[in-house]
């Protein structure tokens, strides 16, 4: 039985202030809005009202959970700390709120056997409301000969944010009345927009596509630290700050 758009907000409002606390917010849609913008090689198998939740990171992540997951837990030498942190903090999250739901998780770093990504972030934004996608394709006369990569602003946050995951409730169908809300078009002008794509493309290290709107929180300067420093040797950077021990390097 499908439930009201009321239903959702009731079956999700725990869920949702337990991860706000942590530094992370949710955004429900039905799979069939996803699927309807996408080939049917990137689909998801589910069927066209089943109820989905996109999971983003907000500034605060980063010590609101990061920093104290790194305190109280061990982390696995060959996976990355924060996608560690995002699994441990949903998976004991969906343990709280939904014991005696099926709910699949896919996060933004998985892949298929055919190496085509679990999910395609940015579509799950824009669809869900989250963020709006920024493509090539809203721009009139784009200047550039190459194709530029799109990027998703989020109204609040502008670039200051990531995708993490995607929850699907297997045995949950979301009724009628679950309508679908468009993201916030926040970079409005042509020049903006092209302002942005360009800087996501060609600037991305200075960080400038994420302030191209107002943002009400930005990553503090230990964040930014963080997330500049090359992958390989962020856990050198940990332990420099105390985090991790000799042996979890």
């Amino acid at each position: 039985m499908a439930i009201s758009s009321e239903r959702v907000e009731e079956l999700l409002r725990t869920f949702r202030e337990s991860l706000k606390a942590k530094g992370f917010e949710i955004y429900p849609f039905k799979v069939g809005w996803y699927n309807a913008v996408l080939t049917a090689a990137h689909h998801l198998q589910y069927p066209a009202d089943t109820l989905a939740v996109l999971v983003i990171s907000t500034p605060a992540m980063f010590e609101c959970a990061f920093l104290p997951f790194l305190q109280s837990q061990s982390c696995e030498s060959l996976r990355d700390p924060i996608d560690q942190c995002t699994a441990h903090t949903l998976s004991a999250c969906i343990s709280l709120c939904f014991a005696n739901q099926s709910v699949d998780v896919s996060y933004d770093y998985e892949m298929l056997p055919s190496r085509k990504p679990k999910f395609l972030a940015q579509t799950a934004a824009h669809v869900s409301g989250a963020a709006y996608y920024y493509q090539t394709s809203d721009i009139h006369n784009p200047p550039w000969g190459e194709k530029m990569f799109g990027v998703c602003v989020h109204p609040q946050l502008g670039g200051w944010f990531a995708i993490r995951a995607l929850l699907v409730f297997r045995d949950v169908q979301a009724g009628a009345g679950f309508q679908q809300r468009d993201p916030a078009d926040c970079v409005c002008t042509q020049e903006e927009r092209i302002r942005l794509l360009e800087s996501f493309n060609l600037r991305w290290r200075d960080w400038s596509y994420r302030d191209i709107v107002p943002a009400e929180e930005r990553y503090s300067d230990q964040q930014k630290q963080y997330f500049i420093t090359p992958p390989g040797q962020r856990r050198a950077l940990l332990r420099q700050w105390g985090y991790l021990t000799d042996t979890q390097s």
